[in-house]
């Protein structure tokens, strides 16, 4: 019987390894790897090509949406299931909209792990039973790169161009036109209102 392999994507190592003894227990699954933040996901991914990635959606730095993207840009046979404390559905269109094929929320007592790992590794696409309708009209939602989605979540997390430019190898320029292109695209005029917006359509994580 092929096993199910798995990467844990979770910043607290105590639920990370509460999550790993739940999946471990399970015949037809096997953990291949752990990581604590988005880009040691994408870079882990990478390397062990798991079946599923189970990653927590407020990660350090990249927010799970944005690490699903780059996942899947270079494993797009992996299936990624995001586990979220957020149940409004502009989080939930986030996800799938990277391409995740399941969310589950992360303070349901009786969150059914295992069965979902299963489910999302077979091809079913799973939304906990507790969400509403995970949609919102179209054209309400921006169309962001995920570059983008980068740069809000670093300017969300209180970075300057300047810090940003470093964490992503940038020049500051370059994150100065992405900055206007992402006021442009949420409609906003100040970075005030970029935070405001972006977190309530769901784009970003809040520790």
């Amino acid at each position: 019987m092929r096993k199910i392999s798995v990467l844990l994507v979770e910043d607290h190592e105590l639920v990370r390894r509460g999550f790993r003894r739940i999946l471990e227990e399970e015949p037809d699954i096997c953990v291949a790897g752990e990581a604590g933040d988005g880009p040691e996901a994408v870079e882990q991914a990478r390397q062990l090509r798991p079946s599923v990635v189970v990653m927590d959606f407020a990660l350090p730095s990249m927010n799970g949406a944005v690490a699903t993207r780059q996942i899947l840009k270079n494993n797009p046979a992996t299936a990624v299931l995001i586990l979220s404390m957020h149940a409004e559905s502009s989080y939930v269109r986030t996800c799938l909209d990277a391409g995740a094929r399941g969310y589950l929320l992360k303070n349901a007592m009786d969150l059914e792990l295992v069965e979902t790992v299963r489910r999302v590794a077979g091809g079913a696409r799973v939304l906990d039973r507790r969400l509403s309708a995970a949609a919102e009209p179209e054209g309400s939602r921006p169309n962001l790169t995920t570059r983008e989605l980068e740069i809000v979540q670093l300017i969300v997390d209180g970075k300057s161009n300047k810090d940003i430019a470093v964490v992503l190898g940038l020049s500051a320029n370059t994150v100065a036109v992405h900055r206007a292109n992402i006021m442009q695209a949420l409609d906003v005029h100040n970075t005030a209102e970029m935070v405001v917006v972006a977190i309530r359509k769901g784009l970003v994580s809040i520790a």
